[in-house]
């Protein structure tokens, strides 16, 4: 496995492949790798001559008052698992050649990004949005992969690359879960064992939802009910939101009679968790708020 750190470099390796006719796959991470990454990286392995993974901590998607300094770093970890899932080259750029002095552009998907993170962290998806634009354009990817469990990012994503015209294939993949339901997130590590053991309750509300609206309940005020009254069972958890989104515009909605995801954000202590779950039933449209 080649590592690369210079972006001029990483530009160089895609450029000679792409003009060799290789098909190029990308997984970008912010490091600190698990099952959900590892299925990422098995996706794009399986259909693209060569993969990127780069592994980058973005600072601009972290508020002041963010994780940044503590946020996981295991790069030898990290690399390790890549060099066994058959990566070509890691990419690990600095934030000073990521960010160097004067740099100045950002991108905004304003409307995408207005609700549910993009509220609770208004730092967030501008950040995510330079790096993507800034990462697509050095590895010069065919196909890069996200993750579901980051719903509002992966929707971010799909909605600058069709805006931009990027031309790179956008693949959001299922979310892995642990035994219990937990979605695996980098973040999991901060929790404590008795914040763990509650971590769950998350998952359990979005599927009482989606038990909901299989088992016939249209009102998403009532269904939101059932998820609230759901998570209410565990101690310490404080809900900054559960909400029943249209899947394409994340826009709220009153009624459901067709497709929707449910979107959820809890904190437990000074740990913040993010989850979702998609939910289709035949028939009707959605009528958003």
């Amino acid at each position: 496995m080649k590592i690369i750190r210079t972006l001029p470099s990483m530009t160089a390796w895609s450029e000679r492949l792409r003009r060799e006719g290789v098909t190029i796959g990308f997984v970008p991470t912010m490091g600190a790798l698990h099952d959900g990454h590892r299925s990422l990286i098995r996706a794009a392995r399986l259909q693209c001559d060569a993969l990127v993974v780069s592994i980058f901590v973005n600072p601009t998607q972290f508020s002041p008052t963010e994780d940044l300094a503590k946020y996981p770093r295991p790069i030898a970890k990290d690399r390790s698992l890549c060099r066994a899932e058959g990566v070509d080259v890691c990419f690990e750029p600095t934030a000073q050649a990521m960010y160097p002095e004067g740099f100045q552009t950002v991108v905004t998907v304003p409307a995408i990004t207005k609700l549910w993170e993009g509220a609770s962290r208004p730092h967030h998806f501008g950040g995510v949005a330079v790096v993507v634009t800034k990462l697509f354009g050095m590895v010069r990817p065919h196909v890069a992969l996200f993750g579901q469990k980051d719903y509002q990012q992966a929707a971010l994503v799909r909605q600058l690359v069709q805006d931009l015209n990027l031309g790179v294939k956008i693949q959001i993949r299922p979310t892995v879960r642990e035994q219990d339901g937990l979605a695996m997130s980098s973040r999991n590590v901060y929790l404590n064992t008795d914040e763990r053991m509650i971590a769950p309750w998350l998952s359990r509300a979005l599927r009482a939802g989606k038990q909901a609206i299989e088992g016939g309940m249209k009102d998403g005020a009532a269904i939101e009910r059932s998820m609230r009254k759901t998570i209410e069972q565990a101690p310490a958890i404080q809900v900054e939101y559960l909400a029943l989104c249209d899947p394409d515009s994340l826009e709220p909605l009153t009624r459901f009679t067709r497709r929707a995801v449910i979107l959820g954000a809890i904190r437990i202590g000074s740990i913040r968790l993010i989850d979702n779950l998609l939910v289709n039933v035949p028939g009707g449209k959605n009528r958003a708020r």
